[in-house]
């Protein structure tokens, strides 16, 4: 199983440094979550660690060589990346694109093999998008559409799989479908898998290990049940909140304050006492 990490890590756009010196080692066969507020590099760390952005210090190693340094087809064989909000051609089927996915295994001439025959048909079960393979992927729904384009990273046949905000623009029931996939494909097939997630109770749910974000650092990071506590969320989103657990799964749930209608009779401080 490949293995994820980066060291002094130093990232930016022009003049504007986003992250600074940050060390980090992705747990393999798990899921990780990053938090953190709007615009404090969770996006910026996940492109450098799909070597879609060349740091300004430092290295993110992939099975053990800085990626930097690797082709682009040896990366595209061992990680595979889910940008936010991809854009689809206008016309192409979702078996058009998923058989992109196995770009990264043929050569120049290289014929289109059994192999990648399987590993397309494969990717198009697991994502339950095989009855739908020959339909044009703009005719789907937004649900669809994010598991067609799961399946084309799937058929990678990756180790790892980056996504950046995967439930994006989607609907409650899209967002748990879409999220419930990841969790089968770590569960069954142990993908290690990277997310951005703005929700923090679904991230809750999903991650084995989350990393916050904030100050152009990891601010903590670990198991949801040890680190996301009351002073985590006020200190990484500047939020009030009270953290209880989730009544179906145990995991941490954050309940935000707030104005808004209250049906729950306010005590007094002597009540309280």
């Amino acid at each position: 199983m490949q293995t994820l990490s980066a060291t002094d890590l130093t990232l930016g756009y022009g003049d504007d440094i986003i992250i600074d010196d940050l060390d980090i080692t992705i747990p393999k066969g798990e899921i990780t979550v990053f938090i953190g507020g709007n615009g404090c590099g969770k996006s910026t760390l996940l492109r450098s660690l799909a070597r879609l952005l060349k740091p300004k210090v430092g290295e993110v190693v992939l099975d053990g060589a800085d990626i930097a340094k690797m082709g682009t087809k040896e990366v595209a064989k061992k990680l595979a990346i889910l940008p936010q909000s991809p854009i689809t051609p206008e016309g192409l089927t979702v078996y058009e694109l998923v058989k992109q996915g196995r770009h990264p295994h043929r050569g120049f001439l290289k014929q289109w093999s059994s192999d990648d025959e399987t590993a397309v048909n494969n990717a198009l079960t697991s994502t339950n998008m095989m009855h739908l393979k020959e339909r044009s992927v703009d005719s789907l729904s937004g649900g669809q559409r994010q598991r067609a384009w799961i399946a084309m990273t799937l058929a990678q046949e990756t180790d790892i799989i980056l996504l950046d905000e995967p439930t994006t623009y989607l609907d409650m029931t899209h967002q748990i479908e879409v999220l419930d996939l990841l969790f089968d494909l770590n569960e069954k097939e142990g993908r290690t898998v990277v997310m951005v997630l703005h929700d923090l109770n679904l991230a809750c749910r999903y991650a084995h290990h989350i990393v916050a974000i904030k100050d152009k650092q990891i601010f903590s990071q670990g198991k949801p049940e040890e680190i996301i506590t009351c002073h985590l969320v006020h200190e990484v989103f500047q939020m009030m909140c009270d953290v209880t657990f989730d009544p179906r799964f145990g995991t941490p749930m954050c309940i935000p304050h707030g104005k808004g209608r209250c049906l729950i009779k306010k005590q007094t401080a002597t009540e309280l006492a």
